[in-house]
């Protein structure tokens, strides 16, 4: 059941961006990170509520599955320190396919999400793009007042004020991008982010490309 804006909203922030736009509440998140879980990789890729944003190649020994926030600090230290390393590496190399999931800790983030998504409709090159701009310049739009830096952004990406809007009022997106964070949560138990499938074991938090190397390695050689 979806909760009411007074029971969501609960920073400055969102309750500004909600209003401002209208869009329809998300359901607040709380728990507490999990230890190492394996899950069903049969499961695990299975399509989800929204198409997935890939990466690699579709025949990669290991598959990645990040579940990130675009207001979570963590997730833009992954995306500035670790991930031009792990694409490198592995990504642009064939040894990994990589999967991008929205897991929104707030409307904020859902709104950014959102955005992504509008850009990368065609393209999923565009949704990477804008979501790598986000996370390196997340301070100047995750504040009080978010809707001019994230039209700034979105200009840059090819929106107009007249498609910004109507992208961040688009209901049935912004219930495809619930559902997506749902799923991650009670489905494969998901608990805060950044976190990580790798070949369908979970690792929470924003694992140094060592780390990941650490995991990642013996899958590729086995």
């Amino acid at each position: 059941m979806r909760l009411t804006r007074r029971e969501f909203c609960q920073s400055t922030a969102t309750v500004a961006l909600a209003t401002a736009l209208g869009l329809a509440t998300l359901p607040a998140f709380t728990g507490e990170a999990l230890a190492q879980a394996k899950v069903s990789e049969v499961e695990l890729m299975a399509p989800g509520p929204l198409p997935d944003m890939i990466m690699g190649d579709a025949k990669a020994p290991v598959t990645v599955i990040e579940y990130a926030s675009m207001t979570c600090s963590h997730c833009a230290h992954f995306a500035e320190k670790t991930f031009p390393e792990f694409k490198k590496r592995y990504i642009d190399t064939g040894k990994v396919r990589y999967i991008f999931r929205e897991f929104p800790l707030d409307q904020l983030a859902a709104a950014a999400f959102m955005l992504a998504r509008c850009a990368g409709e065609t393209d999923s090159a565009k949704y990477f793009t804008l979501v790598d701009t986000m996370f390196k310049q997340q301070r100047t739009w995750a504040v009080e007042k978010p809707l001019p830096p994230l039209l700034a952004m979105a200009k840059q990406a090819g929106f107009t004020q007249a498609t910004f809007d109507a992208c961040l009022q688009n209901q049935k997106l912004l219930d495809g991008i619930e559902q997506v964070r749902n799923r991650g949560a009670e489905k494969f138990k998901v608990q805060s982010t950044p976190s990580f499938f790798i070949n369908g074991t979970l690792f929470a938090g924003a694992l140094s490309i060592d780390e990941m190397a650490k995991h990642i390695e013996p899958l590729i050689k086995s």
